[in-house]
Parts: structure tokens; sequence; C-alpha cells
């Protein structure tokens, strides 16, 4: 012979109350066996609801034994109880608690979903039961549109849905009129009749006298055990069990329930979820607008950089920018810029001079002029751009062409309505046709108005200056050579031409690195900073969450009474903080994007450059802070004893 379904041994059930406790069960033992039909009678605070909370084992005794089909409940885990409580028992309560915001066919499908059966199937099952309830025309009702009768046959759906073999009902009559309650009691026979076994609790002795079995409570102890004299003759019928799914169906399914539970909890309270989801908004939209505009200014500075010259090495002579003997040291002599030129990693090189004088074109106003001596590279190593005409070639710079290249200022100045292209013009005494007009230059050292025209510099040596030595040598570095490398090259070869290291090198490459360098670290101070609100938003959305469970103790203590795990109450709250997080920081993602659009119309000096990284950082780092942020309300939910969660309201 089997072990008794359900045994008490010894049992006791104590509370705190203050310093002291309060006995509520003491010493009880009962065995309960398969197929009975048994009623638990006793006057208010007698202990038997407790006494239910344990055989359902939604509560734990404080000492003695209790088994289930000789399984030992104090051994279990959490998530074991909650396989017994799924798999064995079904809970018809007092107060029904079905969950508001689902519908009949939702209600009684919870249980199917913890057990792992798959959508159809459960749906199937639920609906059959429903009408077997004659609730066929009431599947789609929440329960707010039922009456109390229809609300506890719903309760009964529930309670059978996973197969229900111990059916536990707290006072199923004590909320109906006479003729709902003398339905319900119909019913609960039938179930006893299929095979059931069905455990009553009760006050009103004539609902006891329905049951085969009689156990009277009174101050926690059990005073009397009656069995009716036909007791016993009803066959045992092994109840209907759930077919399960698949694992990953079985966890897909419990994650879809945790997903729509989290929707339907944010819809309920729309301008809270905004309320909390606006200081992650704001961290995010913060944050991704900050690198978007320390992206853009970077962009803009390396674009005036290039202006100026790109991957460019510059050699003056002299020590530095402060040496003063540097204008008399005159050993940087076009034969250096020719070695140079020579070189496998220069792409390619221009010597400069420089002077400046007055400026003439007919009859028009004498202009002041900074005169430029430069090879016939010289654009291509500044990286300018011509707007009409083109550079003299090396043959005007071997012939001392007086050949010129004005930029846009001088054009303006000068022919502001003509075509500048072959018209003659005057530098000091020196006659010059213009060959060249440069596109407006976007930044460079000089005055944004200073007037600048470009001459072969061996004109400018031999037919302004008389000189022979160079100013400086511009070497435009080749791509795919590393600057630092060629740098070194370059004071290499020129020392051992002059025997001595008597100039020095700008490199305009290390120029834009520091600038970077510079542009990263303040985008990363300023995103620190950003990032503070996130901080507060995730406070806050911890703050909600934590209200939120208080909020739905009760529906927490209905899913554990109907078999949810730890886990899958964990995951629920868990998803519905991510989800907060997530769709906060696509609102705040969009919020930057607009922001963007809208800098974009008050200024041209430069954009936001949004990245895909810098988005994609943004949303893991909403995730995150869901599931950082989300855990201890989640874990608070998930801890929560079901028989405490149940008595709140």
């Amino acid at each position: 012979m089997g072990a008794p379904l359900l045994e008490l041994r010894g049992l006791r059930r104590e509370f705190p109350a203050g310093e002291e406790t309060i006995a509520v069960l003491e010493d009880i033992d009962l065995v309960i066996e398969r197929g009975e039909m048994v009623a638990i009678i006793g006057a208010s605070g007698s202990g038997k609801s407790t006494l239910m909370n344990i055989l359902g084992c939604l509560d734990r005794p404080s000492a003695g034994t209790y088994r289930v089909a000789g399984r030992e409940t104090a051994r279990l885990t959490p998530d074991e109880l909650a396989e017994l409580r799924r798999e064995h028992f079904g809970f018809i309560f007092q107060r029904y608690h079905l969950l508001g915001d689902l519908d009949a066919v939702g209600n009684v499908e919870i249980p199917a979903i913890y057990a792992g059966e798959d959508t159809a199937s459960r749906r199937a099952r639920s609906i059959e039961l429903l009408t077997r309830m004659g609730l066929g025309e009431r599947l789609t009702h929440k329960p707010a549109q039922l009456s109390g009768g229809q609300q506890q046959r719903v309760s009964i759906a529930r309670a059978l849905m996973n197969g229900g073999e111990v059916i536990l009902a707290d006072e199923p009559t004590g909320a109906l009129d006479s003729h709902s309650g003398q339905e319900m009691l119909k019913l609960l026979r039938e179930l006893h009749a299929a095979g059931h076994t069905v455990i009553i609790v009760t006050h009103d002795l004539s609902v006891a006298e329905t049951c085969d079995r009689l156990i009277e409570i009174s101050d926690g102890r059990i005073i009397a055990d009656r069995r009716r004299p036909a007791a016993g003759a009803t066959p045992i019928v092994e109840p209907e069990a759930a077919t399960p799914a698949r694992a990953w169906r079985a966890d897909l399914g419990r994650f879809g329930e945790a997903l729509r539970m989290a929707v339907l909890a944010m819809l309920a309270h729309k301008l809270r979820t905004f309320l909390t989801m606006l200081g992650i908004i704001i961290g995010i939209a913060s944050v991704v607008s900050v690198v978007a505009l320390g992206q853009g200014s970077q962009q803009q500075v390396l674009a005036n950089i290039s202006a100026i010259g790109t991957n460019t090495v510059d050699v003056y002579p002299g020590s530095g920018f402060g040496d003063r003997r540097s204008g008399r040291v005159q050993t940087l002599v076009p034969a250096d810029a020719e070695a140079l030129a020579g070189q496998s990693f220069v792409d390619s090189v221009t010597p400069s001079v420089s002077s400046s004088g007055t400026l003439r074109y007919r009859d028009r106003e004498a202009l002041t002029a900074s005169i430029s001596g430069v090879g016939e590279h010289f654009f291509r190593a500044k990286g300018y751009t011509f707007a009409r005409g083109k550079a003299f070639d090396a043959r005007d710079v071997r012939d001392s062409a007086q050949s010129v290249v004005i930029d846009d200022n001088t054009r303006k100045k000068l022919f502001p309505s003509g075509d500048a292209l072959g018209e003659i013009v005057l530098l000091g005494n020196v006659p010059a046709r213009i060959v060249g007009v440069l596109e407006p230059i976007q930044s460079n050292f000089g005055g944004s108005d200073q007037l600048r025209v470009y001459l072969p510099y061996t004109a400018v040596m031999n037919r302004m200056l008389g000189q022979s030595h160079l100013e400086s040598i511009t070497v435009r570095i080749d791509d795919a050579v590393s600057s630092d490398a060629a740098e070194q090259g370059i004071i290499r070869l020129l020392t051992r031409r002059h025997g001595v290291q008597d100039f020095f090198v700008v490199n305009t490459d290390t120029i834009r690195q520091t600038i970077e360098k510079t542009s990263r670290t303040m985008t990363l101070l300023i995103s620190m900073i950003a990032l503070i609100s996130l901080v507060v938003g995730g406070i806050g959305v911890m703050n909600i969450m934590l209200v939120s469970v208080t909020e739905r103790t009760r529906e927490i203590g209905v899913r554990m009474a109907v078999g949810a795990r730890q886990s899958d109450i964990l995951r629920q709250f868990l998803i519905e903080a991510v989800l907060v997080c997530l769709i906060g920081g696509t609102l705040g993602v969009l919020g930057a994007l607009v922001f963007g659009a809208v800098f974009g119309r008050i200024t041209s000096e430069f954009s936001l450059v949004f990245s895909s990284g810098s988005i994609v950082a943004a949303f893991l780092c909403s995730t995150v802070i869901g599931l950082v942020f989300g855990f201890l309300p989640a874990r608070n939910a998930a801890r929560l004893d079901p028989v405490d969660a149940l008595s709140r309201e």
C-alpha cells in the first residue's frame, strides 16, 4: 500500500506577536487519502485557514512534518513547492483572486503556462473547462464583467487546469448568494465524483455536512474527525493531467506570459510609466547628443586642420619658434627640398619663402598683401582647391615665371564682379599674370581678411628678395607611412646634409592627434556628467518598481498559488524594468536626433554627427540599467511568501 496522499504529524504553526509567539495550530495529526471529500470546519480564528494554507503548500509549519504523497515538504525548495502547487493542487479562493487585466480564458490558462503546456493545447483546455462550467459565452469577459458566481466558476476552472488532484476550497460559498452557493457545492461534489480529492474549509455546518468526512478544529487543535457511513464508496479516478510542451517552448511560453503582463502593467499606469521613463529619456538623449556634439566638433576641427595641411611636416631653420637666431640661419636651400622629394615616404615637397608688399590692379587703390613663394606642389600639400584656373607648374618654377595664384579674399577686393584669370597685377614693382583663383580657405592661422597671393618661390627669391635660402620646406607624407617615422627620416636626412641639426620640424599630424585626444577627453568628461542623469533615472525605475511590487502583491500571491516559480516572478518584474528602460532609451535616442536636426537649422558652424556605436551603446546602457535597478524589486517580489502575498490588499 502506497503512502497517504496528505499526512501531517505533530504539526505546529506559530506566529510572532510582539516579543511573544502565538500558536495557531498545535499537535495536528491528520491523514487524508486519495478520493476523499473532506470538510474542515471551525469558528473564525480556530486555525482552519492556516491549516488549509499548509495543506496547499502556501505556508510552512513551524514544527512537525507534512508529507505529500510521501514527500517531506520541509525539505523541498521554493521551486519544488511551486511544482507541488502547480501539479497536485488546485485552489478555489473565497475572494476568487482572479487577475483583473486578463479575461476568463487568460485567468484559467495561467497554471498551464507555468506547467509548460503549449499555447494551442492550454487554450483549448481552458475553453473546454470554462464551457463545462457554463461560461462558454463569457470567455473573453474580464473579472469585473462577471458576477460573483461566474468568477468562482472561473476559479474552479483554473484549479482544474493542470488536473487538480487535490482541490482546496476556502469558504467557497462565503461570497455567494444561496442559489449560487448550492450550484458551487454541486460542482464540488461532481469534481469529487470524477476522482478529485476535495478539501473544503468552511464555518458553515450545512456546507460541511455535504462532505464524506468532517474535521472540526478549535483553538488550533482537531477536536473531532467524523466520517459519513457511505464514505469510501466513491471510486478513485485519476484526474486529467496537462500535456507539457518541449522545454524550449515551455520557457518561451513563460517568457511570453511575463512579457504580456509587463506590458499590461505599464499600460494600466501610463502616466506613472512615462514619468519613470523620463529620467532614462533625458539621460540617453544627453549622452547621445554629447557624443554627437563631440564628434561633430572634432570633425570640424580636423577639417580646419586639413585646410592648413594634411599629414604634413614643416621644416624651419633654427631651434624653435622662439629662436632669435633663426633669421641668420641660411642653410635651408632648394637642394634640401629636392633631396627630400626623392625619399620613398614623401608624397610631395614644396619650398617656401614669404614677403609682403603692395598689390595693385590698374587704377584701383593699392592693397597690402602677403606674398608667398611656393613650389608647384604647395597647393596639394596644403589641401587647397581651385575655384578657377590652376596652379603654376614645374616649368614656371624653373623659369622664375611671374605667374600668380590669388586667394578668394584678393579676388573679392580686386575683381568683385569680373573674372580674374589672365589679368595682370603689380606686386610691388613686379608684374604677374593671374593663373588661378583658390576656393575660400575655411581655416588658417592668419587673419581671415588677409589678402594672400602665391608665386613660384624662385620668382620671389630672384625678383623680389634677392636671396638663395628658404624660410621653410613643407613635406606631405605618403598616406601609407607613419608620420612619426617620416619625421625621423626627414631629420636624419637634413642633419646628414647640414652636418648639424640647425633646423626644427612641426608635424601637423601630431597636432591632429592632440586635438583628437583632447576632444575625446572632453566628450568623455561631459558624457560622464550626462551619465549621472541615467543613474538618477535608474534609481527612479527602482523606486517605481518597488511601488509596483507593493501594489501587485496579491497578484504575485495568486501566481505563486497556481504554481509560478520564483524565477517566473523574477523574470516578470525584470522584463517590466527593462521594457521601461528600453522604451525610454528609444525615446531618448529619438529626442537626440530631433535635437540634432534643430541644432543643424540653428547654426551652420558644424553639425552633430551621430554614430551607430553611440546609439547601440545607449540601448545597451538602458538595458543594463533596467537589469541592475530592476533586480532588487524583482528579487523582493520573487521572495514573497505566497500566503503573505495573498493576504495583502
